[in-house]
């Protein structure tokens, strides 16, 4: 949890530098680093992925902890309603707290097992009239083969919706690419190693890999 910790801190630095730059800034939680779906293959989904949003939530609380340490305020709004550690999501409420500042943190992902976060992140950018989604990946863009394992893959400065869907790249999942592609919400896809891309992208300077 130590290495989690120390990542969360490095975002929330540049969330903080985000919004005093005037952006708006929602994010998306997941919950990898406690539990994915795949630990649960001899589980029924639906609990499998049940649990995977409660993990959600519990790094939902730690982003909201470590940016109102940074003096930036926070709202963690859950899909699955748990009162006693946030607000229910609601479309207006979650405008208005962008409107005066806060960060929004969505978490227990769209609220339905058979949902990935990825799909989550485009409809809650859907709902609130996102500009555009930021993408932290552990590599640098999108890639025509995982370069991880093929070093010839050759990485995309650009690419359209179609082209991911049809070559199946695997930047987020068909029902989360269809529904940016649908609504016409850009992606850029950069490595999240280096948050300070977020502030690169915002400003307008080229990072990572453009989905369009």
């Amino acid at each position: 949890m130590e290495f989690v910790h120390k990542q969360f801190g490095r975002i929330c630095d540049k969330v903080k530098e985000l919004i005093t730059l005037g952006a708006e800034v929602a994010i998306v939680v997941g919950g990898g680093n406690f539990w994915r779906g795949i630990y649960g293959h001899q589980m029924e989904r639906n609990t499998s992925d049940y649990m995977g949003m409660l993990a959600t939530c519990m790094n939902g609380l730690a982003l909201q902890d470590a940016l109102e340490t940074r003096g930036v305020y926070a709202r963690l709004q859950t899909a699955i309603e748990m009162r006693e550690i946030g607000e229910p999501f609601i479309q207006r409420k979650a405008i208005k707290h962008l409107s005066k500042g806060r960060v929004v943190i969505f978490s227990a992902g769209t609220g339905h097992p058979y949902f990935t976060t990825d799909t989550a992140a485009a409809l809650r950018a859907v709902e609130i009239g996102a500009e555009a989604i930021l993408v932290g990946k552990t590599i640098d863009g999108v890639y025509s083969d995982d370069p991880k394992v093929n070093p010839d893959a050759v990485k995309y400065d650009k690419i359209s919706y179609l082209d991911i869907l049809n070559k199946d790249l695997k930047v987020m999942d068909s029902t989360a690419t269809s529904l940016c592609k649908d609504n016409h919400i850009p992606l850029i896809v950069f490595g999240i190693d280096e948050p300070d891309n977020m502030v690169k992208a915002i400003l307008g300077q080229k990072v990572g890999t453009i989905v369009e």
